[in-house]
């Protein structure tokens, strides 16, 4: 017989609120998104996107150096602003700190890794999605 670990309190609390936040952060990528990619008229320069990322990576640029220097976020409100809501808002911005992170730890081998590894394989699997579900849909 197997038993199923079910998950505590704590843990459920931290999903809903990764989830809560994800939820946001979405919504206003979406709005945000939208709102800058109709305002700048142009239909093939995904400005959008782009002010959505660069937004995103301020914020938590800037969060994360007041919660570090001054403690200023629960890791209930970490997971909340960073999992969730800059997370669903842009997972840009978590890429950028983590190498931000990486580079100020001293790891500029790590650093260039995981940047290059991550820009060019992700635009590898982007085009090996495309390619095949074009050879699986034809």
């Amino acid at each position: 017989m197997t038993t199923v670990k079910t998950m505590d309190y704590t843990a459920m609390q931290r999903v809903l609120l990764v989830g809560l936040g994800g939820g946001i952060g979405a919504v206003l990528r979406y709005l945000f998104s939208g709102y800058i990619q109709g305002a700048t008229q142009d239909a093939q320069f995904p400005f959008g996107t782009m002010i959505v990322n660069l937004s995103g990576c301020f914020v938590i640029g800037a969060l994360s150096q007041l919660a570090d220097a001054r403690g200023v976020l629960t890791g209930e409100a970490r997971l909340f602003v960073f999992t969730g809501m800059l997370g669903g808002y842009t997972t840009f911005s978590t890429f950028a700190n983590e190498s931000m992170n990486l580079l100020r730890d001293g790891q500029a081998l790590s650093t260039f890794a995981n940047v290059s590894v991550q820009v060019v394989c992700g635009l590898l699997a982007v085009w090996a999605g495309r390619v095949a579900a074009g050879l699986i849909w034809r």
